[in-house]
């Protein structure tokens, strides 16, 4: 309903076919009028109009997107989600091919348009794992060519300098599986030159933004912009862009693509070359025969170029500054003046941006391609640039118009084959169009012998003086009598005096106005040539990419004959997208820009205007309204209108048709404004649907009143019913409230009387027998009546939760003494337990050490005491830092339990050497503290016992069985400063390992077993020993005296 009415509104249509009166005001205000409402797409008939508002709108969302989804296209509000839906619903169910054309200005939202339609159809897209990779690859073609073919200029921050048509495939059910993308004449020469307050191509700002330090040095670029001549030696920043962010989302774009890193580091590194090419300076010099010559002035960017490009810098020196010029047998160098030298460096960096882009195009292309051999339905989405009228209008200008003058003849027989194949289905007999056939327009410029582009031709390829006056005489020549074109000659022969056409021009009548072209120019920039010393040049070079990009260049390939001009590769470019585009439904989007200085929501009449004027849409309108202005189908009509008939209201039991037939014959209308096709009812005046519409109003407007009044009857009709259902309610509650009040009282009184009666009956019975029993009950009252209080009190006075308070309050009585101690012992237990479990395993690790030093050593040896407070810190070598312990580290690795320094007692001299002792799960090592390798490794099953004194010494004897290798030399006696760790993680070790604890003995006498003999250890305790630790002396050969302090 929301949507019918907006179409239907008088004041702002929203289908500028039903537009009454028609004119350019009356269209030029609704279209204001709609903009202000915030409608910013209006139709004309199934052609959106797109008037770009600058700003973001809520009108995108993925609610809006089901919105539009399988929907009536005129079912719903103007939006060029409608249009992207009705194209992919008619290839997916009507396996009609389609093409979606997006016209307009720059500055006009056409980019912004192709994006918004590519999303709609990937939204609405089945989903899978296969069609999602090729719908990003699809949309992220964008970032990529936007960054390398749109560029800021004066009327747009991101303008499309190229013309695009994307072609995507989709199979029987819907999915897209590929594309392939065609560009159109790329504004190259904006390469080497562009206006104040405008911006090259975007890749460059990006590239110098957002790559990093390491890119830039390898591409030899400098991160300022105002450095390099083709940047206009201006600061590269633009408020509200960010060229660092745009240029990753391009490289990320890139990889979902499948470009493999190598390709864009090749991509840039040309990218960098034609930037650095701007710097290359020519400076002028003369030959010894007076003709002048020119010379690289400054060699450094030169040989940067060359060191990228893999190129001897001489060879591209040469090709910049001199030419070859081959005349029949003979090759002459000759030398080129300066400009001439500017001018080969300037077309040389165009055609290296220009190749570049088109294998930017078929690199994309070769990723999104279809497979072959799979059946597929097309969609293609032309973004091309509208048609232009400047103030000086060149070759580009004429290129593109020509281009907009193919699209209007496209446009104007396609509707035509349309309005007429739709009169031939419905049955109505259709009458022959008048209207402004504009392919004399196309013949005056592509006719082939006598066209303007086949003049231009044959003047580039005249021998002799080539300029623009020739061309323009010749064209006065051939074309004197033509009505749509004229120059000053011409009018001047017709004796007619404008001073708005200077002599250098001619002017074409379009279908959009009058453009005059300044032929300045054309014969070079259709020529376009590029001399072959540069092309063989690049191709010289090791650089893959850039020597693939100039195949002409190889000497083998040498070919005399030349290159097609921009022109006719142009046409040929156009006559092929204009077959493409016959074979396909075509759905039309024309973008208009509101205002010049885009500015949110404003909207400039006069600026406006003309762009209607250039895109034909009074021509647009007028051959959608020939014959009928207006047409739907029977069902959708009857439903709006039924209401105006008492014999279709409320609802019609016969056919559609019939029922429309019995509303309009009620109603009266002149016969000659209606048809009835086979499926629709067709109205000739927008006024007889004004009339119907205005009539449905008031008829609603009435119904309304009925509705209200009906409404409000019933309402106060149900308000009564519910009033008295709940008094009746009300009064039913009442009593029973009452009801149950007398009976709960009678209840209670009842209930007092049986008290009363147990009561006296209890008693009674009590003092019969209570004398019998009474002291034993008593006394068992009092008893637990005493339990209960001590455990009550008890467990408010608990003492503190520290494992280290053993305070408990005694009992208050006497046989409550032993209860009162095991609580103690359980309460003491579980704050044991507690403590226990809030260890961490790191913790816990050393408390277990430690208590297996007490069972070790308490009370056992004098030195146990001294070692509580020292903790166990196992690694007191720094093996994982001291770089020069790196080998005993490996010989540990994860195993390592304690690592030390100890020293070793002399079994022959009694003295002690020092020694770092390892200690693994497997192996205890002794090493060398020098050389940091291992001197001696036993296994823990090679130790049988360990001997220790009872004294405050770090004295012990490691006993060795005699069947290891390593017992045959005897036992150990080391001394060590931290002796309760090592002995009770020798012990800890050995438990783990075999199961078995470590035999220890303490006493001050033991055995040791040496290699000549039994030696019997005595130690004894004498203020003459060292503070440093035990003194051990030879007493004999099988004495061995240790005094400690």
């Amino acid at each position: 309903m929301e949507a019918s009415t907006s179409l239907l509104d008088a004041a702002a249509v929203g289908d500028l076919v039903l537009l009454d009166p028609l004119t350019e005001e009356s269209l030029l205000r609704t279209l204001q009028e709609r903009f202000r409402r915030g409608d910013i797409y209006t139709y004309i008939g199934n052609v959106v109009i797109s008037v770009n508002p600058y700003r973001s709108l809520p009108i995108y969302t993925p609610e809006k997107v089901q919105e539009y989804h399988s929907c009536n296209f005129f079912a719903v509000k103007p939006h060029i989600y409608a249009i992207a839906d009705d194209a992919y619903r008619s290839l997916r169910d009507r396996d009609r091919d389609q093409c979606i054309l997006i016209t307009g200005e720059s500055g006009a939202g056409k980019t912004e348009a192709s994006k918004l339609v590519m999303s709609y159809v990937a939204a609405v897209c089945s989903k899978g794992e296969e069609v999602d990779k090729v719908k990003e690859q699809l949309l992220q073609s964008n970032p990529v060519l936007e960054a390398f073919g749109n560029a800021k200029t004066v009327r747009n921050d991101n303008s499309s300098r190229f013309g695009k048509y994307m072609d995507v495939a989709f199979d029987f059910k819907g999915e897209p599986l590929g594309g392939v993308i065609s560009n159109y004449l790329l504004e190259k020469s904006r390469i080497v030159q562009h206006v104040k307050g405008e911006r090259n191509f975007h890749i460059f700002y990006q590239l110098l933004a957002g790559g990093s330090a390491q890119l830039l040095q390898q591409l030899k670029l400098q991160q300022d912009g105002r450095h390099y001549g083709y940047l206009n030696r201006e600061t590269s920043a633009l408020p509200g862009v960010d060229d660092a962010a745009n240029f990753r989302a391009m490289q990320d774009a890139m990889r979902v693509i499948g470009f493999s890193p190598a390709e864009v580091t090749a991509l840039l590194e040309v990218t960098a070359v034609v930037l650095k090419l701007g710097n290359v300076e020519l400076s002028s010099s003369y030959q010894a025969s007076g003709m002048e010559a020119c010379s690289i002035a400054e060699p450094r960017e030169l040989q940067e170029i060359c060191e990228l490009i893999g190129l001897d810098p001489g060879v591209l020196e040469q090709a910049l500054c001199t030419r070859t010029v081959k005349a029949r047998d003979e090759t002459v160098l000759t030398t080129l003046s300066v400009p001439q030298g500017y001018y080969g460096r300037d077309a040389l960096a165009k055609n290296i941006y220009s190749r570049l882009f088109d294998w930017l195009v078929n690199r994309i292309n070769t990723s999104i391609q279809v497979k072959p051999g799979k059946q597929r339905k097309v969609m293609g989405v032309l973004d091309i640039y509208g048609f232009e009228i400047f103030q000086d209008n060149g070759f580009e200008q004429f290129i593109i118009n020509y281009c907009n003058e193919k699209l209007q003849q496209i446009f104007i027989l396609m509707t035509l084959k349309e309005e007429q194949e739709e009169y031939v289905r419905e049955g109505i007999r259709w009458t022959p169009v008048e209207f402004f056939d504009n392919s004399i327009i196309c013949d005056l410029i592509e006719n082939g012998k006598r066209g303007i582009l086949a003049m231009l031709d044959e003047e580039c390829l005249r021998p002799g003086v080539v300029n623009e006056d020739t061309f323009l005489a010749k064209l006065n020549q051939l074309f004197a009598a033509h009505k749509h074109y004229e120059s000053k000659e011409t009018q001047n022969a017709r004796r007619i005096t404008d001073a708005s056409l200077p002599p250098q021009c001619f002017r074409i009548h379009h279908y959009a106005g009058k453009v005059t072209y300044n032929v300045t120019g054309f014969v070079e920039k259709n020529n376009d040539l590029l001399f072959r010393d540069l092309s063989q040049a690049m191709w010289a070079a090791r650089h893959a990419l850039l020597r693939s990009l100039f195949p002409e260049g190889d000497p083998q390939k040498v070919s005399l004959k030349l290159p097609p001009t921009a022109g006719s590769q142009f046409k040929a470019s156009v006559a092929t997208l204009m077959k493409n585009l016959y074979s396909k439904n075509p759905n039309y989007i024309r973008c208009i820009k509101p205002n010049e200085t885009k500015a949110a929501m404003l909207f400039t009449p006069e600026l406006v205007l003309g762009q209607v004027r250039y895109l034909g849409l009074m021509e647009n309108v007028r051959v959608r309204r020939a014959g009928y202005a207006f047409r739907q189908l029977y069902g959708p009509f009857l439903e709006r209108y039924k209401m105006l008939s008492a014999q279709t209201w409320p609802r019609w039991a016969g056919g559609d048709r019939e029922g429309v037939e019995v509303l309009l014959a009620e109603l009266a209308l002149p016969p000659e404004e209606l048809a009835f096709g086979h499926t629709k009812i067709f109205i000739r005046s927008p006024r007889t649907l004004f009339d119907l519409e205005r009539q449905r109003q008031e008829r609603v407007a009435q119904l309304a009143t009925l509705i209200q009044k009906m409404f409000r009857g019933w309402r106060c009709r149900t308000q009564y019913q519910l009033l008295r259902k709940s008094q009746i309610l009300i009064s039913a509650w009442f009593r029973g409230h009452v009801q149950k009040n007398k009976y709960k009282q009678m209840r209670r009184s009842a209930l007092i009387v049986q008290a009363y009666v147990r009561g006296w009956k209890v008693r009674r019975a009590y003092r019969r027998y209570f004398r019998s029993e009474a002291s034993a009950r008593l006394a068992n009252f009092i008893y637990r009546r005493l339990v209960q209080k001590f455990l009550v009190g008890l467990g408010r006075n608990l003492p503190p939760l520290s494992v280290m308070d053993r305070t408990w309050p005694p009992a208050p009585y006497e046989f409550l003494a032993d209860a009162n101690q095991e609580l103690r012992s359980i309460f003491y237990r579980w704050k044991c337990k507690k403590y226990r479990e809030q260890l961490t395993p790191q913790r816990r690790a050393l408390l277990q050490a430690k208590l297996c030093a007490s069972e070790l050593f308490k009370d056992k040896k004098t030195l146990y005491p001294k070692s509580l407070q020292q903790p166990f810190q196992g690694e007191y070598l720094g093996l994982t830092q001291n770089p020069k312990y790196q080998k005993l580290h490996a010989v540990a690795k994860d195993k390592l339990v304690m690592a030390d320094t100890v020293r070793k007692v002399n079994r022959a001299s009694g003295k002690t050497v020092p020694r770092l002792l390892l200690l693994t799960t497997e192996h205890l090592v002794l090493a060398d503290p020098k050389a940091a390798q291992p001197k001696t490794v036993l296994s823990l099953g090679d130790i049988r016992s360990v001997s220790v004194t009872r004294f405050s010494d770090g004295f012990l004897a490691l006993h060795l069985k005699e069947t290891s290798t390593v017992g045959a030399k005897g036992d150990f006696l080391l001394v060590s400063d931290h002796l309760i760790e090592l002995v009770t993680r020798l012990h800890q070790t050995l438990v783990e390992a075999t199961a078995q604890g470590l035999p220890l003995r303490i006493a001050d006498q033991f055995s040791t077993r040496f290699p000549k003999g039994d030696v019997a250890v005595t130690v004894v305790e004498s203020p003459q020993a060292g503070s440093d630790g035990p003194v051990c002396k030879k007493r004999g050969s099988h004495k061995l005296e240790v005094r400690v302090h």
